[in-house]
């Protein structure tokens, strides 16, 4: 694929911010918050938790099932919301060295006022679930801080595609699944609608970069990227969630890790990212291990 230049990135930009103009949403008014859940109707597909098909989910009451997937999807929205509030930093850093005046400002100015308003949507969206949110232990809070001040350059595009795309590939599978509860599918078509956005201007970052950047820069980037999955696989199998839900905790999370049900929802939400990755020569030997280990590929 041809190389992205930086004029190609200021049109990129105004394309985005023509379509921001013609298609976003404002959660507060554009869900109605006081509708009542469907009794019955889950909160993330059944196939697409960490559980389904194993010995422990075949154990488990309708109930149980239906709890869990209010832990799992109030876990993704948490872990949503603390990924945007990373990125967010990142990208206010980043323009402190940029044209104020450039469309790729613009733009970026933009997107920030929409991962704003996912962020309050996703925190809506738990409290209106009857679930409670995922906090940051300490340690964490403070790894979470360090890893906005290593976004930079590459780094910074690549790190946007890891926390947005995975999670978009599954939301624009399930999105319309007739056994979502209401309200989710619509956060859903929200988020997908307004991330396909993003996703094109962070790949058309990396592209740009790997086209001016150093190759040093670009082999440290393929080399350590794959920390991404390792992180993942630990945050979706967060043990809190099974805790939550009343079951054995030791065990949900040792039959999750061994689900090829589980495994395979992770690769399909991968292969897109991972071809990209590869097509731009950023998935080096040690970042394919990683994921690899951590089942995304």
């Amino acid at each position: 694929m041809p190389a992205t230049t930086p004029t190609d990135r200021e049109v990129v930009a105004a394309r985005l911010l023509a379509g921001s103009i013609k298609r976003s949403y404002n959660p507060v008014v554009d869900l109605d918050w006081d509708a009542p859940l469907v009794e019955g109707r889950y909160f993330l597909p059944p196939t697409v938790l960490s559980l389904y098909g194993t010995p422990m989910w075949e154990s488990m009451s309708e109930g149980q099932r239906i709890e869990l997937s209010r832990q799992e999807a109030a876990n993704i929205l948490s872990v949503g919301t603390w990924f945007e509030n990373i990125l967010l930093q990142a990208l206010l850093r980043d323009l402190l060295h940029r044209d104020p005046t450039s469309l790729q400002t613009r733009y970026t100015l933009t997107e920030m006022g929409d991962e704003c308003r996912h962020m309050t949507m996703f925190a809506r969206t738990i409290a209106a679930m009857g679930a409670k949110p995922f906090q940051l232990r300490p340690h964490q809070a403070v790894v979470a801080n360090l890893l906005s001040k290593t976004f930079r350059g590459t780094m910074l595009w690549v790190a946007a595609l890891i926390g947005e795309e995975i999670f978009d590939a599954t939301q624009r599978r399930v999105q319309n699944d007739p056994q979502l509860q209401p309200m989710m599918s619509r956060v859903m078509r929200i988020h997908v609608t307004e991330e396909a956005r993003h996703i094109r201007f962070a790949r058309e970052g990396v592209r740009s970069r790997v086209a001016q950047t150093h190759p040093i820069e670009k082999a440290w980037v393929g080399t350590v990227q794959g920390i991404g999955g390792l992180l993942l696989q630990r945050l979706f199998t967060n043990p809190a969630i099974y805790e939550r839900t009343g079951l054995d905790v030791r065990e949900a999370r040792r039959q999750a890790l061994a689900n090829p049900h589980f495994r395979e929802n992770q690769r399909r939400g991968f292969d897109g990212l991972a071809a990209f990755l590869q097509e731009n020569g950023l998935m080096r030997a040690p970042s394919r291990a990683m994921w690899r280990r951590s089942g995304f590929l």
